[in-house]
């Protein structure tokens, strides 16, 4: 056999392999991250509190040799818990690409007050744990550690910065009441002032496929019912006024993991052991386009 097609052989095996690992250790290290993750009966108000999900145990995978060793993951979580304390930095009107908008803004919040930036924090670090475990080095926009923002621009600066691989924006929507369900935003394809995506359309499309397959398999949440028929079929809406994504020049997407402003929705948000799900998600989604682009990398090479 040529070595040309016994690399071929190679290739097709890994990935029938590969995936099936993935799932298995995800799935493990998502069980042990739930039970340490605060699943233990404790009152709604306390459990819904955004508390970050505990660091990974000595005995678990610490990711060395992982099937994502070698690749970046950007995560940024969406706006910042004390945003509201800070209302003047945050209006300050920064580069979006196209345009000029405000540097951050408050997010939404549940009618009982859990607001979208707790948990977008705490889902980007239960899906950064994950994420390590399987090998790759996983950076922040912020950790909770800074006053207000980071501003748009910089959120978008910071997965440039680090060369990602993948970036990832996290949030929870704000529509109305009954409104209910994910999607996934993909930047649009932009020349125009300081924005050109011409070469992240294709990749953060791939990323966004694999998002909603993920996601929604996680976490068994559907596609948001509100954003139109298109919307409701593929979970995916491209937008081209987002400064994270024009001026993005890696892969990037937006994940809105469900609207707050719906009861039903507001309590699985709120739910520890839901938001282990939604990480769970994430990290099998950046994951099944991570090995899928280095797979295509090979086979082009």
């Amino acid at each position: 056999m040529s070595l040309g097609r016994r690399l071929s052989t190679f290739l097709v095996a890994l990935a029938i392999v590969l995936p099936v690992c993935l799932a298995g250790r995800l799935a493990w290290q998502s069980a042990r991250d739930a039970d340490a993750g605060g699943a233990s009966g404790a009152p709604e108000a306390s459990r819904a509190s955004g508390t970050p999900s505990p660091g990974p145990s000595p005995e678990e995978p610490d990711g060395e040799g992982g099937p994502l060793e070698g690749t970046v993951v950007v995560l940024d979580p969406g706006h910042n818990p004390d945003n509201r304390e800070h209302t003047r930095e945050i209006a300050r009107r920064v580069d979006a690409g196209t345009h000029r908008k405000e540097c951050d803004t408050t997010g939404t919040a549940t009618d009982s007050g859990y607001a979208e930036a707790s948990f977008t924090l705490d889902v980007a670090r239960r899906a950064r744990t994950l994420l390590e475990g399987l090998g790759a080095e996983v950076e922040f926009t912020h950790d909770g550690d800074r006053p207000y923002g980071p501003c748009v621009d910089e959120r978008a600066r910071a997965g440039n910065e680090a060369g990602a691989d993948a970036v990832v924006s996290v949030h929870a929507d704000g529509s109305g009441g009954g409104d209910r369900g994910f999607h996934v935003i993909l930047p649009a394809r932009v020349t125009e002032g300081s924005a050109d995506t011409r070469r992240i359309t294709g990749p953060s499309r791939r990323l966004g496929e694999h998002l909603v397959g993920a996601f929604a398999e996680a976490t068994g949440s559907g596609p948001a019912d509100y954003l139109g028929g298109s919307v409701a079929e593929t979970g995916l809406v491209v937008r081209d006024d987002l400064g994270g994504l024009n001026l993005s020049r890696v892969p990037k997407v937006f994940l809105e993991c469900g609207n707050m402003r719906d009861p039903r929705e507001a309590r699985r948000l709120a739910d520890p052991e839901w938001r282990q799900r939604a990480a769970r998600g994430i990290a099998e989604g950046v994951s099944a386009f991570l090995l899928g682009e280095r797979g295509s990398v090979r086979t082009d090479g």
